[in-house]
């Protein structure tokens, strides 16, 4: 089972990715919350276990504007509207870290905030790796699951997937180095 993706390999060159990872490894962080019922989130590391950090502002603002740029192409893709980008999340995932299969929004399931969110994106910063290796980590795939099985999205650094937002996926637990990504959603 392939999930309907939308792809952009190198959606941050080479030079750039290496930019914002030393900002992240300088970055002060906390850990992430998860969100349910209610829209201020909290910690529960049964669900997710993983850092939040906090980027210099430029930083931020070059992310969401990379991703406006690509919001056309998004829009056609999914054959969506999209209004807003939300604040990206910067994440850095240590041996152990995941988040359990989850849905990000558009579900109807629950009335939150979050329930805006139609397509999410993740663009990948580290490089995944089968053996441990320098400046690479093991696990912490990205994977996509349905009833008719799960899918591993291959991992590149600098690539941006993006989905629908009430697609199943999860983060497998680091087992090796350090996973540093970035989350965002269109609404």
């Amino acid at each position: 089972m392939k999930p309907d993706l939308f792809v952009v390999p190198q959606f941050f060159d080479p030079r750039l990715r290496e930019t914002i990872l030393a900002e992240l490894k300088a970055s002060e962080g906390s850990p992430a919350t998860i969100y349910g019922r209610n829209t201020t989130g909290w910690l529960d590391e049964r669900t997710r276990k993983t850092f939040r950090l906090d980027p210099a502002e430029e930083i931020v603002k070059l992310v969401i504007a990379r991703l406006w740029e690509c919001k056309d192409a998004v829009e056609k893709h999914f054959a969506v509207t999209l209004k807003q980008c939300e604040e990206p999340q910067f994440l850095r995932y240590r041996e152990g870290d995941f988040f359990v299969a989850h849905q990000d929004g558009n579900t109807g399931l629950l009335n939150l905030d979050a329930e805006q969110r139609l397509i999410s994106t993740v663009i990948f910063l580290s490089r995944e790796s089968e053996e441990p290796e320098d400046e690479a980590h093991c696990g912490g795939s990205l994977v996509f699951s349905d009833l008719d099985g799960k899918y591993h999205f291959p991992a590149e650094p600098g690539t941006l997937v993006a989905f629908r937002s009430e697609t199943t996926h999860e983060v497998t637990p680091v087992t090796h180095g350090e996973r540093y990504s970035i989350a965002s959603w269109y609404r």
